[in-house]
């Protein structure tokens, strides 16, 4: 019987994950160390967040070659410049995952032209820009090849109001996802993985965001470690939502605190 070779990164391939302290985030990078990646973790606070430097010490321990990275993706000239740094530190990048969204709770009442443009710009100017880069590297390298994977949501193809801004924003990437991987092929292929994720936390404290259901974490890092290397895949989305899209929820499950929660499981 013919056995078929699970497909593997190429050796010395480097990995940036955005926002990697986060629980999706940090999630990907275990699933990628594991797998034997080279890891850019990427953050953008002032200071190096705690739960990074866990992370940091988390992948050398599994084997991994890893090393923080801060960037803000609001700022062009700082991403254009991320994957030379990166290439510095730790080889030419392969694979980017835009894990990192920006997210405010807002409504058609309540939308204004600089939520939206916060949002864009962190959610769909930085995700190109990251793209762009990468596209440029890897065409520079024969026979180099690279993969950019948008975090998508479910609640693309499940629409519904809240977190408006959030939502066209992403819908924008939606988009782009399937523009960048026509126009940056055959090198560079672009997929979107869309969970089904929750807000966590207040507007003083900041939103977050996390799945929907924690069982689901370790699908959403395996489905990106599977599609980093498939070299099939591309301009396509993978739902990774436990079936939340098949059952429409009229609005974001509020909290306490009005704030959007975990949404209903499916029935």
């Amino acid at each position: 019987m013919r056995t078929i070779a699970k497909p593997a990164p190429p050796a010395d391939a480097v990995a940036l994950v955005t926002d990697a302290a986060g629980t999706v985030g940090s999630a990907i990078a275990r699933a990628l160390a594991r797998q034997g990646w080279r890891l850019a973790l990427h953050f953008q606070d002032k200071n190096e967040p705690a739960a990074l430097s866990a992370l940091l010490r988390e992948c050398q321990a599994i084997g991994a070659q890893a090393a923080t990275i801060r960037c803000t993706l609001t700022d062009e000239a700082e991403i254009r410049a991320l994957l030379p740094r990166i290439t510095a530190a730790l080889g030419n990048v392969t694979c980017i995952v835009n894990n990192a969204s920006h997210i405010e709770s807002d409504s058609p009442a309540t939308f204004s032209a600089a939520a939206l443009a916060r949002h864009m710009q962190g959610n769909l100017a930085a995700p190109v820009l990251l793209a762009q880069a990468l596209h440029a590297a890897t065409s520079k390298i024969d026979g180099a090849q690279g993969v950019v994977i948008n975090l998508l949501d479910q609640k693309l193809f499940n629409p519904q109001p809240d977190f408006l801004s959030y939502t066209l924003s992403k819908a924008a990437l939606h988009s782009a996802t399937t523009l960048l991987a026509q126009a940056f092929a055959p090198q560079v292929r672009v997929v979107g993985i869309a969970p089904a994720l929750a807000a966590a936390g207040t507007p003083e404290t900041g939103l977050a965001l996390q799945p929907a259901d924690s069982a689901m974490l370790n699908d959403i890092a395996a489905t990106v470690c599977f599609v980093a290397v498939s070299s099939a895949i591309t301009g396509s989305t993978l739902l990774v939502d436990g079936g939340h899209h098949l059952y429409p929820h009229p609005r974001d499950k509020a909290t306490a605190h009005g704030q959007p929660g975990r949404p209903s499981h499916p029935h």
